[in-house]
């Protein structure tokens, strides 16, 4: 209601207080000059005009008042019928369907009708007993015309707000909403929401063809708003909503389905939330390697939606936003969008981490496998950072499940040694370096948090890795100094970096392996330790080793010997 009442003053109220004050003072100025500074009769003179001087003001009136409607008319049309163009055709139907526009067009002819209706009815004769001067009517007339005059500027300021693509996206959301809860029939009801949908994507996708980023966003979120303002009515609906068929089921984005399909679609009561994200979808696939932007965004809104889902236990909705995520993951790669494929993972793995806090984690795991399985697809797609980043979100996400000893804790670090199972016998050494790096630092993780247990399992994965690669993944972790990835990234973090914490216990998951002893203890960025300082500590971590074998920690995880 604030708003509204802003956007009242702004449009109407502020600019017809500027305007009729600046008439008034012109008119009492000037007047006040002509009658040598007397203004008594100044309001007698307004209410009782000569009869020649009023009867011609009046005649021009209608004309007046017919040439500025024409030109209102005129005006509005074009600029309607562009963003009709532009935008959607709902544009016209929603612009006619507001009383605003009634309102004013039909001043404007009341306003004319009046004026010719006082011209007829005018009668002014030499004997003033047989004349008839209409003196309220032409006071009204002229009042009236003035109010035309005066409201023309601030009716063209509402007319450009009203066609503002923002305000026609939250117009048409508004109304779909309005008819989806209450209304007509059902057919009609679901007939008006899937146009409401449409619209809406409509003027999402030709605001991309346009370059308009800002009013393609604005799309993406309204679908978004759609979808939680249908969570609050799904109770309140009846049954038959629910069922996808007749005129609905001929819908392009329902009609190649099978009847299995469909048969499921209105089993779980998820035809609406279907529509919207077949839209996500169609949206998503053509802001690829175009306007990226709307590509995280939509990964964004889909991640809030299935979090709602998780949060109102919803598992059908949160089912079909984890399959539109993989239909996302898929497409990317298909398209080859390494960057998009890079953002939309963060969210991902976002949503993996809130599954996490539910119930026993299951749900986590599930989409570690889609991460898995997702990494592999690009890197045999020759996509090889894909992958990567895949093993550091997966990487983060068993972090996370340590700290919080998530039942999911065994099952994810299985799918995470897994990831780079099928990639040994391919030559993409980038990518898989960035699988085993990640693993390394999980690994540095688990000995920072006094869980060598854990980390020895990440070693017997590695125990048959070529040597020569695994000094070069631990020099390269140790000479990463900042944090921050060197160029700008949506993530704004450096995957290879190891607090300095991190980096004494990577130190200490490479001196067990045998044979990189003597390379083990390479430098720390900041200090090169001489030959005398290396192999002391070669010495000292050997016979900490032997001391391990024959005396083993309770509680302090698997015995060393044991494990190798």
């Amino acid at each position: 209601m604030d708003a509204h009442r802003r956007s009242a003053w702004r449009i109407w109220l502020y600019p017809l207080s500027i305007l009729a004050s600046a008439a008034l003072a012109v008119f009492v100025m000037t007047f006040w000059i002509d009658a040598g500074g007397n203004l008594d009769a100044a309001f007698d003179r307004l209410l009782h005009p000569n009869p020649d001087s009023a009867r011609e003001a009046i005649s021009n009136t209608a004309e007046v008042v017919s040439a500025v409607l024409g030109i209102a008319i005129t005006v509005v049309a074009i600029v309607v019928e562009l963003a009709s163009n532009r935008y959607t055709h709902r544009v016209t139907e929603l612009f006619v369907g507001e009383p605003v526009n009634f309102a004013v067009m039909g001043f404007f002819v009341v306003t004319a009708l009046q004026a010719v209706f006082v011209v007829v009815v005018f009668d002014h004769q030499e004997r003033p007993e047989d004349s008839f001067i209409p003196y309220l009517g032409i006071t009204v007339s002229l009042a009236m015309l003035a109010i035309c005059l005066l409201i023309v500027l601030p009716y063209f300021a509402f007319v450009m707000e009203f066609l503002n693509p923002i305000s026609i996206v939250d117009r048409i959301r508004a109304h779909t909403m309005k008819v989806v809860g209450r209304g007509r029939s059902l057919p009609a009801r679901q007939a008006e929401a899937v146009r409401g949908i449409e619209q809406i994507a409509d003027v999402g996708l030709n605001s991309m063809e346009h370059k308009d980023k800002g009013i393609s966003m604005a799309s993406v979120d309204a679908l978004k708003a759609m979808v939680l303002d249908y969570q609050s009515m799904r109770p309140t609906l009846p049954a038959d909503w629910f069922r996808v068929d007749g005129e609905l089921a001929h819908n392009p984005d329902f009609v190649s389905m099978s009847d299995e399909v469909l048969a499921a679609v209105t089993r779980r009561r998820i035809w609406f939330e279907m529509k919207i994200l077949r839209k996500y979808q169609t949206l998503y696939n053509e802001a690829l390697n175009r306007m990226r932007d709307i590509n995280y965004l939509i990964a964004i809104n889909t991640r809030h939606l299935a979090e709602h889902a998780l949060d109102t236990k919803n598992e059908e909705l949160f089912d079909l936003l984890v399959k539109f995520f993989n239909t996302y993951l898929r497409a990317t790669v298909n398209a080859r969008d390494v960057r998009t494929a890079y953002n939309v993972l963060q969210q991902y793995r976002l949503l993996a981490e809130r599954a996490l806090t539910h119930e026993t984690g299951a749900r986590a795991v599930e989409i570690a496998r889609y991460f898995k399985y997702y990494g592999l697809v690009g890197f045999h797609a020759t996509l090889p950072f894909v992958l990567e980043t895949v093993a550091y979100d997966l990487c983060q996400l068993n972090e996370m499940a340590f700290d919080r000893r998530s039942p999911a804790q065994r099952e994810l670090l299985r799918i995470f040694l897994e990831v780079d199972k099928e990639s040994e016998s391919d030559i993409q050494e980038v990518s898989l370096r960035g699988v085993r790096k990640a693993q390394v630092k999980l690994a540095t993780y688990y000995l920072l948090h006094g869980d060598e247990k854990l980390a020895r399992e990440i070693f017997k994965d590695m125990e048959r890795e070529r040597r020569d690669r695994l000094a070069s993944i631990r020099d390269e972790l140790l000479g990463v100094r900042s944090s921050e990835f060197w160029e700008i990234s949506d993530r704004g973090v450096n995957f290879d970096y190891l607090d300095p914490e991190r980096k004494e216990k990577l130190l200490e998951f490479f001196s067990w392996f045998p044979d990189l002893a003597a390379l083990t203890l390479s430098m720390l960025p900041d200090r090169v330790p001489d030959a005398a300082e290396v192999a002391a500590a070669i010495s000292k971590r050997r016979k900490e080793r032997a001391d391990d074998t024959m005396h083993p920690v309770p509680g302090g995880g698997a015995d060393p010997a044991e494990e190798e």
